[in-house]
């Protein structure tokens, strides 16, 4: 296994994986690959946590959530991914009034195969840490942040970097889009 994080200017692993898209009955389950926002000439932000029916986890995928046509709006795919399957992850969405109405994949990756590539499961468990990735239109990390399983992340900051990346400007610190770049 990876003990290393893949980072900035990598190429983001090829992957085809179940995610969950909708309780709609016999339209729950479609497959995401990798070249999905590629082939659209999108980004992809793709945020990782530990372990579905927990409490940190729902805070961070309802503000997503809530910030999906944000993430749309700067042409960027959002994906949420676990290691948990995606008939848990179903169960979860069903169980949990914040999670119900998602407008992003939840994706499954049961063999915990692109979570080790990416280097970002945990010592103990083999669970995924908070790991959000940014990778522009071909793939290419260009951004990576990563937090400990017990803090949350900051959805505002993906964006305020998602911003600043697309600019291809040189962006000062705590630069807002609209700031002028340098």
């Amino acid at each position: 296994m990876s003990t290393h994080m893949l980072g900035l200017g990598s190429k983001f692993p090829a992957f085809e994986k179940i995610a969950v898209v909708s309780l709609e009955k016999d339209k729950e389950f479609a497959t995401i690959t990798a070249e999905d926002h590629k082939k659209d000439g999108k980004w992809m932000v793709m945020f990782w946590w530990p372990k579905d029916f927990t409490f940190v986890c729902p805070t961070e995928i309802a503000e997503f959530n809530r910030r999906a046509g944000d993430f749309s709006d700067r042409d960027a795919v959002l994906i949420g991914a676990s290691t948990d399957s995606e008939f848990v992850h179903a169960a979860w969405r069903r169980d949990h009034d914040d999670l119900r109405g998602l407008k992003f994949p939840m994706l499954a990756d049961t063999s915990k195969s692109l979570a080790e590539e990416l280097g970002i499961l945990t010592e103990d468990e083999k669970v995924a840490y908070r790991v959000t990735y940014i990778a522009d239109q071909d793939g290419i990390i260009r951004w990576v942040s990563a937090n400990d399983l017990s803090v949350g992340r900051n959805v505002d900051e993906v964006l305020r970097v998602l911003d600043a990346l697309q600019t291809d400007e040189l962006c000062p610190c705590n630069w807002k889009a609209g700031e002028a770049t340098l």
